[in-house]
């Protein structure tokens, strides 16, 4: 081993300036505590003459990433390009060369995750993705090391900075939507299309890979129930305060005997729960393991500097692993490739829940009896009930909370309810996380 581990950035968009950022600002730091130097040989990106504030040496620029792959003295591969196929082939091809990688790149490793991880397995490679789940916050070492003593009974994410602050922002104001969407995109807090975040499509990325660590099993992404947040409205948020609680778009898994729950939706939580009280972009997530009881990260999901923050941990993890001969210490999904096992992943249909329905209905007699009747003919039992204001012939709200009930057996009911005359629009739910009274 050389007096200084090699680093090859393939990537120089957002996050890959916040890592170059940070390897030439605190290089002397990460120097001390690795106890050789850490530093940038080569950098791949197709613009590379764009100014990015970055006093880098000449030659170090390239627009062929291959530079970086053939390069003998690069030790580590660090791929901040996203998307799928060009960087999963980057990333194969770094570890059939025997390179160490480090990836931030959530969605690839969602969808094609245990062909890489087997990939490094067999190469005796470490990779680290440290900086795919809530950007700066470190749940992934938490989860790889830190609580590799427990059995984690469950996982509650806010893992999304745009839903959060969408949902944030339509609280304490009131706002719609739509309205809050136009303010976020034109904020920078929202992409111009944002169907990812908003759709719960990058939570569920998330989830699907906090769900491989906690649990050793591969994930089927596809499996991983996803809804988002467009739904939601002032009503429903206003509904939910007279409640005692807050709507947040959360990852939840659970392991329920030897399954596991995996799903990302608008869920209500109560207002004095850590989670309900993470507002706008930054993100938090709430594990629970047998021993330890609760634990609750929280910071910046996202950003240059943050998500740069945990993608130069991973290059500090590894450069030591390097120096000391321990490569492969920690397998890449928490768990040797033999001893992970396939767990069958829950339907939604099959999850039990406390459910919120909000009925539009048009206001007049025995419509609450009628469908009070269906609920109970579907075995839900309802726990408090909303009606405010009579206005006769008009349409107004009926808001129930049920007691638990099963997924399957509630959407029975909605659909035998929404079938109804009285019935103005199509019903909202909304899933609560809470003890059932």
């Amino acid at each position: 081993m050389s007096a200084r581990v090699g680093i090859g950035l393939i990537g120089l968009g957002t996050v890959g300036t916040g890592v170059a950022k940070i390897l030439l600002a605190n290089a002397a730091v990460i120097s001390r505590r690795v106890g050789v130097p850490i530093e940038i040989v080569r950098i791949a990106d197709l613009d590379v003459t764009k100014d990015r504030g970055l006093a880098l040496p000449p030659g170090v620029l390239t627009t062929d990433a291959k530079q970086i792959l053939n390069d003998p003295s690069i030790d580590i591969v660090v791929e901040l390009v996203g998307g799928y196929d060009f960087p999963k082939r980057i990333i194969l091809d770094a570890i059939a060369a025997g390179k160490h990688v480090v990836t931030a790149n959530k969605a690839l490793l969602a969808l094609h995750g245990e062909e890489i991880f087997a990939a490094a397995s067999r190469q005796g490679v470490d990779i680290g993705f440290e900086a795919s789940v809530g950007g700066g916050i470190p749940v992934i070492q938490a989860l790889r090391e830190g609580l590799a003593a427990n059995t984690i009974q469950s996982i509650y994410g806010i893992i999304n900075g745009t839903a959060n602050y969408i949902l944030s922002r339509m609280t304490s104001e009131g706002q719609s939507f739509n309205a809050v969407l136009g303010d976020a995109q034109q904020a920078g807090y929202a992409e111009a299309d944002p169907t990812f975040d908003v759709a719960g499509i990058d939570s569920a990325h998330k989830l699907a890979i906090l769900v491989a660590l906690a649990y050793g099993t591969p994930v089927n992404f596809k499996e991983v129930y996803t809804e988002g947040i467009t739904h939601i409205t002032p009503l429903d948020i206003a509904y939910a305060k007279e409640f005692g609680c807050t709507i947040k778009l959360l990852g939840i898994a659970k392991l329920v005997g030897n399954e596991v729950e995996a799903r990302v939706h608008p869920t209500m939580l109560s207002a004095s729960s850590p989670l309900a009280q993470v507002d706008g972009v930054y993100n938090a997530i709430q594990l629970v393991g047998d021993a330890v009881g609760d634990v609750v990260l929280y910071g910046r999901g996202a950003g240059s500097m943050p998500t740069g923050s945990a993608v130069v941990s991973d290059l500090i993890a590894i450069s030591r692993n390097l120096l000391t001969g321990a490569v492969g210490r920690v397998p890449p999904a928490s768990f040797p490739q033999e001893q992970r096992r396939s767990l069958r992943m829950r339907p939604i249909e099959e999850i039990s829940s406390l459910y919120y329905l909000r009925f539009m209905v048009l206001d007049r007699p025995g419509v609450l009896s009628q469908i009070a009747g269906e609920l109970g003919r579907c075995g839900i039992s309802i726990s408090s009930v909303l009606q405010q204001g009579r206005r006769d012939g008009q349409t107004v709200p009926v808001v129930i909370k049920t007691h638990m009930a099963m997924e399957r057996d509630v959407q029975a009911a909605l659909r035998a309810i929404n079938q109804q005359a009285f019935i103005a629009e199509p019903t909202t739910l909304i899933r609560v996380e809470g003890q059932d009274e």
